[in-house]
Formats: C-alpha cells, sequence, structure tokens
C-alpha cells in the first residue's frame, strides 16, 4: 500500500515537472535562436508573454519597501526614502535638478534604455533597462531633489522584473550611474564612501 501510494506520488510529480522542463527548453531554444538569428528583439517579446509589460510602474521615495529578494538597489539621499534600507547615499551635485535630469536621461539614452515615463511636476523618471546578454528587463526610477538654487541630488531605485536574485546587476547599474556623473560636494562624497565600505 505504501508502495503503491508512493509510486502515485513519484508519477504525480513526474506529471507535473513533465510540462515545466518542456517548457523551459522551449525558452532556451528560442533564446538560442535569437541570437543565432541577430534578432535580439524577439527576447523582450518572449519576456513580456511570459511575464507582462517589462515596466515595473513607478515608486513612492518616502513610503518604499525594499524587496525581500536580492535583486534590486536604492541610492537615496537622507530623510527621502522612508525607513527603506539605502545601499548608497548619492552626493550632492553643483547644478539645478533639471541639469542634472537631463544627465541622467542622456546616460541611460546612451546605454540604450528605454524613458517610459516621468513627471515635471515631481521630478521623476522611470526607465527600463535590459541586461547586457539575455536582455533581462529592470525598471529604474529616479527622482531629482533641488536643495537650492544651484544644487541638487537624486534618488535611484532598480529592480528586476524577473527572477528572484540578480548577481548584483542592479547594484551594478546604481553604481555605474552615481560614478558616471562624477563627484559631488566633498561632504557628500565622504558620506558616500562611508556607506560604500559598510
Amino acid at each position: 500500500m505504501a508502495a503503491a501510494k508512493h509510486r502515485g506520488l513519484t508519477k504525480t510529480k513526474s506529471a507535473t515537472a513533465g510540462p515545466f522542463k518542456r517548457a523551459i527548453i522551449i525558452v532556451m531554444v528560442l533564446i538560442a535562436a535569437t541570437f543565432g538569428t541577430g534578432q535580439l528583439h524577439l527576447l523582450d517579446l518572449l519576456y513580456a508573454t511570459l511575464a507582462g509589460p517589462p515596466d515595473l510602474g513607478p515608486v513612492a521615495y518616502e513610503r518604499l519597501t525594499r524587496r525581500a529578494t536580492s535583486n534590486d538597489a536604492l541610492a537615496c539621499p537622507p530623510g527621502e526614502c522612508g525607513s527603506a534600507n539605502v545601499d548608497i547615499r548619492p552626493p550632492t551635485y553643483a547644478e539645478t535638478a533639471n541639469e542634472l535630469r537631463q544627465r541622467v536621461r542622456r546616460y541611460f539614452a546612451d546605454k540604450g534604455a528605454d524613458l517610459v515615463g516621468s513627471d515635471d511636476a515631481t521630478l521623476h523618471d522611470r526607465f527600463v533597462a535590459r541586461t547586457y546578454f539575455f536582455r533581462f528587463p529592470d525598471t529604474v526610477d529616479v527622482a531629482y531633489f533641488p536643495l537650492d538654487a544651484g544644487h541638487a541630488t537624486l534618488a535611484i531605485y532598480s529592480r528586476s522584473q524577473l527572477g528572484s536574485a540578480d548577481f548584483g546587476t542592479n547594484l551594478r547599474r546604481v553604481r555605474a550611474l552615481i560614478e558616471a556623473l562624477g563627484p559631488g560636494s566633498a561632504s557628500a562624497m565622504i558620506d558616500f564612501r562611508r556607506v560604500e565600505r559598510s
């Protein structure tokens, strides 16, 4: 009787695993085909079919809740992201918020990311960036904070649509943007280095 139950359980597991394995094989074949033919945009269509639109929508930084999984990254100045755990404290830049915004937009355009949302009233942009090889889609929210007439800072929240781990992709993206923007004021950079060491 116990053996019969065990055989039944094994059969049920095999029946469930079969379609899943076939789906994985089909996905891998499709990925290989897109690379073989140079039709990388087909990966974008595949991911949208499997997981929905790549844009995960806007975030409210003051109420931001980080994910329990390790597939997001956050840079945020003090006092702007509620109680969320911050990975990096960004510097203060000697330029207006709009000037900073234009530089961030140019950076992401150069990286091939799509600007999918913007709000001029709240100085908030949203991009869909894709990983280099498999083109996995990540949503990157950027908010700009004017500090005075000639200084501004920003918050960056990058998060993956697919999977529960990103192997550090989102954190590298946030760091790369901050490094590309260049150093800010001395006091902000001291804080930035302290957060990086911790």
